[in-house]
């Protein structure tokens, strides 16, 4: 009976392993463009070398640079094109056009502002609204503001004049300050397109990436532990947290086999929760309420999450002391919230 019991468990996670897998695998395949957009000197390519933490674009200064829409690509991630589109300023009548052609085919537009400049001048305004009305996909990125002032009323002045429809985010790629906010912007819009993950695979830095999803199968696992069906918490959250796995993988380019991800959620449940309340939720036991709940399945799935990452990003195996102990800390600050 014990054999058997443990046979359907291993074909239940075996499944969603390939399911998992086979999502995730699907998403990598796509292609993603990201387009970069404003007038001549908004600091476009030098933003996109900060974003990605290595130079892959031209940051030639002269006005007519680009005179084509380009992809920049990063070696290994062919199908991640950041798409460079000449100035809407640009000598050239022809490249405008362009643009706007390429425009309705990207994941995401960032239309950049020079804070050190004429922000939203009346030909910037004229392209703006040209363009959102082939995409609405965008994110105002308020460049330079390292050799600007006022930057809060910068900001409101183009979220006035922009109906509030969309983010504004300062930065200044000289300094770096804010790249962290306008990664995670990026990271929000692609997420409805399920290309997150193939954004974040561009990044040098994939810390923040990780951290956001871990956070949010954390809160997903709360409300999916906190039903108050009988054993309905267990096959999404043991999905949920071999669909985390799978990315967190793929994110840091280390190979994830099936027995190491049922490993991984096993071993886990088990020092957490014990082996005798996992077997017993894997059971739906009639009657046995939710087995696990919210707050315990929110500390496991964050402990996982963040015992994951941390092996991966220091290339050294799993410590699932280290997970234990991170459970008790989550579960005890989700209980005193």
């Amino acid at each position: 009976m014990v054999k058997e019991f443990e046979k359907e468990v291993s074909r239940m996670m075996d499944n969603m392993f390939e399911n998992e897998m086979k999502k995730v695998n699907d998403t990598l395949e796509q292609d993603l463009l990201i387009s970069l957009i404003g007038e001549v000197n908004a600091g476009k390519s030098s933003t996109v070398n900060k974003i990605i933490g290595e130079d892959i674009a031209s940051t030639n200064p002269m006005p007519g640079e680009t005179v084509s829409v380009d992809p920049y690509n990063i070696k290994g991630l062919e199908n991640i094109k950041f798409m460079d589109t000449p100035g809407l300023n640009d000598p050239n009548d022809e490249n405008p056009k362009k643009t706007l052609e390429f425009v309705q085919q990207s994941d995401v537009v960032l239309f950049f502002l020079n804070a050190a400049g004429t922000v939203l001048s009346d030909s910037e305004k004229e392209k703006f609204t040209a363009i959102e009305k082939h995409n609405k996909d965008i994110l105002i990125v308020l460049n330079k503001i390292d050799a600007a002032e006022n930057i809060p009323s910068i900001v409101q002045f183009v979220k006035n004049h922009t109906n509030n429809k969309y983010k504004v985010i300062p930065i200044s790629s000289k300094t770096g300050e804010n790249l962290e906010t306008l990664k995670k912007e990026i990271l929000f819009l692609l997420e409805k397109k399920g290309k997150d993950l193939l954004f974040a695979k561009s990044m040098k830095e994939k810390s923040a990436a990780a951290n956001r999803w871990i956070i949010g199968s954390g809160v997903s696992a709360g409300v999916i532990g906190a039903s108050p069906i009988p054993g309905s918490d267990v096959i999404p959250l043991t999905s949920l947290q071999v669909g985390l796995i799978i990315k967190l993988s793929k994110l840091y380019d280390q190979p994830l086999t099936k027995k190491a991800a049922k490993d991984m959620i096993v071993i886990t449940a088990t020092q957490t929760i014990g082996h005798t309340i996992y077997r017993q939720a894997l059971k739906f036991i009639p009657g046995a309420g939710s087995v696990i709940g919210g707050t315990v399945a929110s500390a496991m799935t964050l402990a996982l999450g963040y015992g994951v990452k941390y092996a991966y990003e220091n290339n050294i195996a799993i410590d699932y002391d280290m997970i234990g102990d991170l459970f008790e800390k989550y579960k005890k600050r989700e209980k005193n919230a």
